[in-house]
């Protein structure tokens, strides 16, 4: 089945009891039993599941080939699940310029309950071998990462983490199911903030997980079940409704995106573009060769703070917003927004100057989106 056509399709169901070509929004918090323990399609207690989260559930299984999937309040709310399969003293290894929410609950939340933490440069699977030890259990890294965009290569991670006995996760949120299936490749577990380009719209929270290994499902539905971070049925329909049109929308931002690079590489304000499409980008032959497109999401570097700040005022189709993946197109400053948490020492170590500028590219026009960018960039 084509892509495009697994995005209407692929796990969506018509509803049984009306015929209802869309999902329908199951607002019930429970469920009428028949009798003591004889319940309707096996539904109970809405934090239990919902049919319209179940829905939502079976479309990201479905699309990433895997068996079980899982929707959360947050992709936040997605990661800690998933990080909660660890015990106390046990150690995860990430990608070192993970996203800044990842960051701040690894160091500030689950290192409270025992779980150490290494940050490791990833992009050279040599060093995600010499950081394992003996009570090292999970690797989970972004690839392409946020918002350096540094590959790492799924494949190889999988076999080291399949060698050394860890859960191997993926966070695909920049390039979603219809550009990269982590899966395939041998990844134990992948999860997104469904919240970006699944949603697309902004106008949902979520995060979903999906996996095929059939014990680390059933430990994840105790997790989801035991601690609540669920998704409701308004924000689980609106993301079955969003993933739909999820192929459209990627491939008019790809069209964009190679044309706003060609502008930024030849502009004189801009000191360095950051994007796993561009030939001499770090292990660009590895991401042609796991992906089949790209993000949406471009870096780049101007002078400093000022002036990226005096950039994003003189835009008129970048909305200055945090997060990534809508229909409209977005512009921040990580030091200052999404990797504020992150200590400044750390961050300049890891490149995240005060002078980068983050864009995620939306569905507008490509002409008018390159032509906004350039005559801003020409006030520097």
């Amino acid at each position: 089945m084509n892509k495009k056509t697994k995005l209407i399709h692929g796990g969506h169901t018509t509803d049984d009891y009306t015929g209802a070509v869309t999902t329908p929004i199951y607002q019930t918090s429970t469920y009428l039993q028949d009798d003591i323990g004889d319940l309707r399609q096996g539904y109970e207690y809405s934090r239990t599941a919902n049919p319209t989260r179940s829905s939502v559930e079976s479309v990201i299984a479905t699309l990433e080939n895997g068996k079980h999937g899982f929707a959360f309040s947050s992709g936040v709310a997605a990661i800690s699940a998933v990080v909660m399969l660890l015990d106390k003293g046990d150690h995860i290894i990430l990608n070192s310029d993970v996203y800044g929410g990842t960051y701040r609950a690894l160091t500030k939340v689950f290192t409270r309950f025992g779980i150490e933490v290494d940050f490791v440069d990833t992009t050279h699977t040599d060093s995600i071998v010499q950081a394992i030890r003996p009570t090292t259990k999970m690797l989970f890294i972004e690839t392409p990462s946020n918002p350096l965009l540094r590959v790492t290569d799924i494949k190889k991670s999988a076999e080291i983490a399949k060698e050394h006995g860890l859960i191997s996760v993926v966070d695909n949120t920049f390039m979603t199911p219809y550009y990269q299936n982590p899966l395939d490749l041998g990844i134990d577990i992948v999860l997104h903030s469904a919240t970006k380009y699944l949603g697309g719209h902004s106008d949902v929270v979520a995060g979903l997980v999906a996996t095929s290994d059939d014990k680390l499902a059933e430990r994840l539905a105790f997790i989801s079940n035991s601690t609540g971070g669920i998704l409701g049925p308004q924000d689980s329909y609106l993301l079955v409704r969003g993933i739909k049109t999820l192929g459209l929308r990627m491939e008019q931002i790809n069209r964009s995106v190679i044309e706003i690079i060609k502008m930024l590489q030849e502009h004189p304000a801009v000191q360095q573009v950051f994007h796993p499409s561009i030939e001499s980008h770090l292990n660009h032959d590895v991401h042609m060769a796991q992906a089949d497109g790209h993000t949406g999401v471009i870096a780049f570097e101007v002078k400093d703070t000022e002036s990226a700040k005096q950039l994003i005022k003189a835009t008129s189709y970048y909305t200055l917003a945090e997060s990534l993946g809508a229909v409209e197109s977005l512009i921040s400053v990580p030091a200052l927004m999404t990797h504020a948490s992150i200590p400044a020492d750390i961050r300049a170590k890891e490149g995240i100057t005060d002078g980068l500028v983050r864009i995620s590219v939306g569905i507008e026009d490509t002409e008018d989106l390159v032509d906004d960018l350039k005559q801003a960039l020409d006030t520097l």
